[in-house]
């Protein structure tokens, strides 16, 4: 039994143990409340919804787990809709054309941001923001209307159904399911993704250790481009239509979801099944409002800007609490950022690491 709870509140595991307790009190609250709430097509649904979504929050929690942000995402998203609408519509590309080379333009997007973060040494926060500019600022370069979509492929991957159990998912939440499986197995299984926690947890020590930090940093920002690009293919085949003003607030929707769903804003620290659950919390607080049909779509935002408060809070709670299994003799968990920096002697050494790896 101490070994079970030793586990549960492991700095690592405390935070998406929260997240998977307060969506599973907030469904079943709407069970209670709500004559229809509890069933299968209504979880369902929260996928369905927030598909596009998911895909975007799996890629924002590789940034914040290597210690980065990436405030373009919903931009690239608006971007991608106005290029497939416009591919499709305009010059009467087929599907199979359109969708691989939106999807390779938002991967090389994040990468060229990834390369101007590491190699200049530039602040994420300002790159990214800058992208989101340029992003956003494309789409209306290219057109100032909404493009409605009319091509009978896109129409007919968006109606597309599969039965589950007497409920129904649709494309975009299909792509969602793998994306999410993927990203596990990338996160966890392989050495892409150990580097990942490794930079996030201390990059100097990363380079100690000769990881390619450069190369991580940048494919973590590439795979964050691909990501949006991704979500912005399930948006459009959601909306049908492609609108320079589509994404807007979605990389803050992405950062809330993430951040709920147990990963730490200092880096090292993260699951993606967490951020599921974060956007599940966020789609159920969306659905009991429309259950209730009395309260305005607001309190969505209230209620997120609170849960955003609390989940911060407890990750301070959670850092301080590893600080002292740290100074009380007990060693930090992998992925966890030491509370002490490197003496002044191993700082001088990573110096020729991190020009090798730049290499």
């Amino acid at each position: 039994m101490s070994n079970v709870i030793d586990r549960v509140t492991d700095p690592r595991i405390l935070p998406i143990v929260v997240t998977v307790v307060l969506f599973a009190a907030l469904f079943g609250f709407g069970s209670v409340m709500y004559t229809g709430f509890f069933s299968l097509q209504v979880l369902l649904g929260l996928l369905i919804d927030n598909a596009f979504l998911l895909i975007v929050a799996i890629g924002m929690t590789f940034v914040i787990v290597s210690g980065g942000i990436d405030l373009s995402v919903g931009s690239v998203v608006a971007l991608t809709t106005i290029l497939c609408a416009v591919f499709a519509e305009k010059l009467h590309w087929p599907v199979w054309i359109i969708v691989p080379l939106v999807l390779a333009a938002g991967a090389l997007y994040g990468a060229a941001m990834g390369a101007l973060i590491h190699f200049f040494r530039l602040q994420p926060f300002i790159v990214t923001l800058a992208g989101m500019f340029l992003a956003r600022g494309a789409c209306f370069l290219i057109t100032t209307q909404s493009i409605t979509i009319n091509d009978p492929t896109f129409h007919a991957l968006s109606a597309f159904h599969l039965d589950v159990g007497g409920a129904s998912v649709t494309t975009g939440a299909l792509v969602a399911v793998v994306t999410l499986f993927v990203a596990i197995f990338v996160a966890h299984f392989t050495r892409f993704g150990r580097n990942v926690y490794a930079v996030g947890g201390n990059e100097r020590s990363a380079l100690l250790m000769g990881l390619p930090v450069a190369r991580t940093k940048v494919g973590v920002y590439a795979l964050s481009g691909f990501c949006s690009a991704l979500g912005g293919v399930v948006f459009t085949l959601y909306v049908l239509s492609g609108y320079g003003l589509q994404g807007q607030g979605m990389e803050l929707d992405a950062i809330a979801a993430t951040v709920i769903g147990g990963t730490l804003l200092t880096g090292g620290v993260g699951y993606v099944i967490g951020s599921v659950f974060g956007v599940g919390i966020l789609g159920t607080i969306q659905t009991l409002i429309t259950f209730d049909g009395t309260l305005s779509s607001w309190w969505t935002r209230i209620v997120i800007g609170a849960l955003l408060c609390a989940f911060c809070l407890l990750q301070r709670v959670i850092e301080r609490h590893a600080a002292r299994r740290k100074s009380g003799g007990t060693t930090l968990g992998e992925g966890l950022k030491p509370t002490s920096p490197l003496p002044p002697d191993t700082a001088s050494k990573a110096e020729p690491l991190a020009m090798i790896s730049r290499t």
